[in-house]
């Protein structure tokens, strides 16, 4: 146990919310001193401090000198250097409460069950994205000073005292400019030479929009692709309290509102591209996808790749779309990803040569880098568009399972994007009377290594090892060997 003293409460007044070397100076010598963290009261210069003491003291009446050696474990200061940013009125005791308790317990940050090491991990977070928020979300506006020389100002509203931490982010990437960033605390002003600080100010103080909003708002409606629309996930990264400070911010709802039209009417044009009729064989595929220029990757110079397998067959096997070594052989599945198949196919007893291989996407789109050509997923718009030779080739095979490899030959069969991890290795009923059968795509598991590799594996032979076992069940007989 650490001998105490038993001295009256003790105020400490820090002049800054988030000035981590005057706490750390006060708390050392707090500790150095023996005064147990029921006996310090923190606060900020200028506050009053919720002291239910009648009386309290100050450090001036603590020996200059450390009585006691001080432990602080990287690991904490680490961490508090980010924690005392955070806007909680119990930061500065929390960050002493731990630091008295590691002169007896010194492995105490390694346990992220204890309590007090929980809610530091918590408040560490949200200053992280906090940070982020601010360095995501802040957006210039064009102004001219009383000389006549132009800068950018910005507003931003931060939920903790990050701005500070944030100067150097800022400095580094607009050097050049002159600048202002406005928060209700603390304003930052750069004039090219000198960086300094300001009273917080108003979001009255900060211009309003400039003629480049304009032409920013064309552009982000330009590239918004409604196929890959996550409301959640987007909300979620880009909270709507933030909105009201982005340009382009006014124009989500509506293209929300339209997504689910527009992706509709993208799958439209990927299932029938022309009047034409479909292909009556699938030698008819074959020769059409050769001359097929319905998207960019058709037109890239690539050979098409078709199908293999069973003209009927129970199982059908969709990729995503054929690589380099598959490309080069005109067969699909010849490389290290389809030797990965195999073997897996193989263990889980299925017999792949009795089963329809095929792609969601038929010619292989790439990235050059010298000599090397790197694989690049196809677009949404891509796939929706090569979507009707793969219908033409299910209605002809008419499998009574298709098993999808990942994400995009998931979208090739239902018209949108799946969740892999939510619904992989399930039995997805379709309108034709199949079922679809998700799994991740075995050139997911060669980019993996270590404990990632084995545990993905394992998961990708439950899946097969699920679908041979439905496939046994099925009154049209197993694709056994």
């Amino acid at each position: 146990m650490i001998e105490t003293r038993a001295p009256a409460p003790v105020r400490v007044a820090l002049d800054r919310p988030d000035d981590f070397d005057a706490w750390r100076a006060q708390a050392r010598a707090l500790v150095a001193a023996r005064i147990p963290p029921d006996h310090v009261v923190w606060s900020l210069a200028g506050e009053s401090a919720a002291d239910l003491f009648a009386e309290s003291s100050t450090l001036d009446g603590l020996p200059a000198a450390p009585v006691h050696p001080v432990r602080a474990s990287k690991a904490f200061l680490e961490v508090a250097a980010s924690a005392i940013l955070h806007s909680d009125d119990g930061r500065f005791a929390l960050l002493y409460r731990l630091l008295w308790r590691l002169q007896q317990e010194p492995q105490l940050m390694g346990n992220a069950a204890d309590r007090d090491v929980g809610r530091l991990a918590r408040m560490v977070g949200h200053v992280r994205r906090d940070i982020h928020k601010m360095r995501a979300f802040v957006r210039f506006r064009a102004v001219r000073d009383e000389d006549g020389a132009e800068r950018y100002v910005a507003w931003f509203e931060p939920d903790h005292h990050i701005v500070r931490r944030n100067a150097d982010f800022f400095l580094n990437r607009f050097a050049s400019q002159r600048w202002s960033i406005l928060t209700p605390l603390l304003s930052l002003d750069w004039d090219g030479e000198r960086l300094r600080e300001g009273p917080g100010a108003r979001r009255e103080d900060a211009p309003a929009e400039d003629a480049a909003e304009d032409l920013w708002g064309r552009y982000y409606a330009s590239i918004f692709n409604p196929a890959r629309l996550k409301v959640a996930a987007m909300v979620k990264e880009m909270p709507r309290r933030y909105w009201k400070n982005l340009p382009e911010a006014r124009l989500i709802p509506g293209l929300i509102a339209g997504a689910q039209a527009r992706e509709a009417a993208m799958v439209e044009a990927g299932a029938a591209p022309s009047a034409e009729a479909p292909p009556a064989s699938l030698e008819e595929i074959a020769r059409g996808i050769l001359s097929c220029r319905r998207c960019a990757i058709g037109c890239n110079g690539t050979r098409a790749v078709a199908g293999e397998g069973p003209a009927r067959a129970q199982l059908m096997i969709v990729g995503e779309q054929p690589g380099d070594q598959e490309e080069q052989a005109g067969r699909p599945f010849v490389g290290p990803a389809g030797q990965l198949l195999a073997l897996h196919l193989e263990q889980a007893g299925l017999d792949r040569a009795r089963a329809r291989i095929t792609n969601a996407v038929r010619h292989f789109k790439f990235e050059p880098r010298g000599k090397l050509r790197l694989h690049r997923n196809p677009s949404a718009d891509e796939i929706d568009r090569c979507r009707w030779w793969l219908d033409a080739e299910r209605k002809l095979v008419r499998p009574s399972v298709i098993l999808a490899l990942g994400a995009s030959a998931g979208r090739a069969i239902l018209g949108r994007t799946p969740s892999i991890g939510k619904e992989r290795g399930l039995p997805l009923p379709l309108g034709d009377g199949s079922l679809l059968w998700l799994t991740a795509h075995p050139s997911y598991l060669l980019r993996l290594d270590g404990e990632a590799r084995i545990r993905e594996e394992q998961r990708f032979r439950q899946d097969l090892r699920g679908l041979a076992a439905h496939l046994r069940e099925r009154p049209d007989g197993p694709p056994e060997r």
